[in-house]
């Protein structure tokens, strides 16, 4: 096993059209990475566009019970990021974010066997949690790979984990149309063998030996006592809730309060999940510093309010128009979007020291899982059952956690202690 202490020998220039124009990273660690992203995010959004079909018509479990237990699940996976985190800090990312993996997998294929409420609550328990430990074990792997375009890198991958779950989304869609058990079992089997064929991609990267801990680190958990970043994570906590607005809050919206057809719905996640790959890498570009990610914050407030008032502004008139002010609303949305990312994952790396990126990033998710859960019934009391109104304060509540951020950001920023010297 090869191991290294920082970036590995960067092999020659690949000089193919595809990394010229930027479709595709140099041969070398950041390719494994981003290859290892899209066989994952292929397998995950399969399963994602299937699930809730496959717990009701082929477990047969009651919609209610379904969704009480993937709740229960998304609460206790949360638990799991910081910890395995701080373990990937200190064992290695890659040989922990493997485990991870093969974890999931055995998790995901375990589904087939089950056909009881609690057995149902149990494994997909065990499948959030060794998802969030995966999140938290790969945010020190794509730092240790990153080098100097850390920030273009991440947000390349954010690209390729967007097209590759609509891939995943339109293959699912054919075992949806069969509507029969063994379909739905492929579908399973595909995403834990996903898992699979994503560990094996990974081996193919050298170990990352453990950043050394400074003398002066203040214990093991330093992120617990680093209220700044507590704070900034709370507000992209809140901020993360704009993640449900078009998969959730928009189609019910315009179902059940628009004359916008249905069909549109649809229309409306590929125009956000086209938008998002080809230009987020683009839209990230100078937010590679505190205050711009600070900046790009506000600024996303800002859009998400302009996208939500104009979803809301649909209810009750002509179907075309409505059309147009939905399609006009959600590319305001992803704009925010592609900046509210670009910021949250700069400020996820920046203000975490470096022997403690996993520990940090399992805090960071943390905040993204609780936004995950809260933001259904937040944004079906608000945008469904207040209507306009609704939006509006939704939007206003964006706009005001973007105001507070560039402030938040300069004072998280004075309380990093400089990197130690290794000379």
């Amino acid at each position: 096993m090869t191991t290294i202490t920082s970036q590995p020998t960067v092999p020659p220039p690949d000089r193919s059209g595809l990394v010229a124009r930027g479709l595709i990273p140099e041969r070398g660690p950041q390719r494994v990475i981003a290859l290892a992203t899209f066989v994952n995010m292929v397998g995950t959004g399969v399963f994602m566009t299937s699930a809730a079909l496959f717990f009701t018509r082929s477990v047969g479990l009651p919609l209610a019970k379904v969704a009480l237990g993937m709740g229960i699940a998304a609460l206790v996976g949360m638990l799991a990021g910081m910890p395995v985190g701080h373990l990937a800090d200190r064992r290695g990312p890659r040989e922990i974010y493997l485990v991870t993996l093969l974890v999931r997998a055995v998790s995901m294929a375990s589904l087939v066997f089950v056909h009881t409420f609690w057995l149902f609550v149990v494994v997909v328990c065990l499948t959030q949690l060794a998802n969030s430990a995966g999140g938290a074990a790969r945010g020190p792997l794509v730092r240790g790979f990153g080098g100097t375009n850390l920030t273009e890198f991440r947000s390349y991958l954010r690209s390729v984990a967007n097209l590759a779950g609509c891939c995943g989304a339109l293959a699912a869609g054919t075992a949806v149309q069969l509507d029969t058990r063994a379909a739905y079992l492929a579908l399973v089997l595909g995403n834990a063998l996903s898992f699979v064929a994503c560990a094996a991609v990974i081996t193919r990267l050298p170990s990352l030996r453990p950043v050394p801990v400074p003398s002066d680190a203040a214990g093991r958990w330093i992120v617990l006592k680093d209220a700044p970043y507590l704070v900034v994570t709370g507000l992209d906590a809140v901020m993360s809730i704009q993640g449900q607005v078009l998969v959730f809050a928009l189609p019910l919206w315009i179902t059940l309060r628009t004359d916008a057809p249905r069909w549109f719905i649809g229309v409306a996640v590929a125009v956000n999940t086209a938008l998002v790959a080809a230009l987020q890498v683009r839209a990230s570009r100078g937010i590679d510093t505190g205050p711009a990610a600070g900046r790009a914050l506000r600024r996303s407030g800002v859009a998400f309010l302009l996208g939500m008032a104009l979803m809301a502004a649909t209810a009750g008139i002509p179907g075309w128009i409505a059309v147009v002010l939905l399609t006009v609303g959600i590319a305001a949305h992803t704009v925010g979007e592609l900046w509210h990312a670009a910021a949250s994952l700069e400020l996820q790396f920046r203000l975490a020291p470096a022997h403690a990126q996993g520990q940090y990033t399992g805090v960071s998710g943390f905040g993204t899982g609780f936004a995950n859960v809260v933001a259904p019934s937040v944004l079906g009391l608000l945008c469904i059952t207040w209507g306009t109104p609704g939006w509006l304060l939704m939007g206003g509540i964006f706009v005001a956690v973007g105001l507070l951020a560039p402030g938040i950001v300069r004072w998280a920023e004075r309380t990093r202690l400089p990197a130690p010297s290794t000379a």
